[in-house]
């Protein structure tokens, strides 16, 4: 008969956190859940310093801020859309009923794609933006989806914003080819 094992059960491995991968454009985001594919375009800080959304007349377009984190780098990635445009409802006009666990995947111009998993859908009035929260580094790859949300005045447009928190959970390497 063996000797009885010291030690204990085997302790569970934790899950082995995703590749942080280099910088890289985002060219499309993709919500399986929602049914949205997304075309994305770069945006910078207005002149006023605040992040403008894509523009009107492109309503199926997404826009990722390109002077901060690339999506699936180190950081927080924000990317932002519109809820509703003249024309109808735009590319995140449900954003507001994702759930958490459902996957966003973001393709690089590297051919590369960065999947996050979705940690909390929140509403804030625009006037109370808690800009750290939203935007602040987590020390691990995170992503921010943003649009408008709650009341809307004809003056004023929403008077909130829909936010989307999701962490990086995956990375794809692209298709090789035959």
């Amino acid at each position: 008969m063996p000797p009885a094992s010291t030690s204990g059960p085997a302790e569970p491995r934790k899950p082995a956190r995703p590749r942080t991968l280099p910088p890289s454009p985002a060219k499309t985001v993709t919500i399986p859940y929602l049914g949205i594919e997304a075309p994305v375009t770069a945006l910078r800080l207005d002149a006023g310093r605040r992040l403008p959304a894509p523009p009107d007349d492109k309503p199926k377009l997404v826009g990722w801020y390109a002077e901060g984190p690339a999506p699936g780098g180190p950081g927080t990635a924000v990317v932002v859309g519109h809820k509703d445009t003249r024309t109808g409802p735009a590319v995140f006009a449900a954003l507001d009923v994702i759930k958490p666990g459902r996957l966003v995947e973001v393709l690089r111009a590297d051919g590369r794609t960065a999947v996050y998993t979705v940690d909390a859908v929140k509403s804030y009035e625009k006037d109370r933006f808690p800009s750290k929260k939203v935007y602040g580094h987590r020390g691990r790859p995170e992503l921010r989806l943003i649009t408008c949300g709650g009341t809307y005045d004809r003056r004023k447009g929403y008077a909130s914003n829909v936010v989307v928190f999701a962490h990086l959970t995956a990375t794809r390497e692209p298709a090789r080819g035959p």
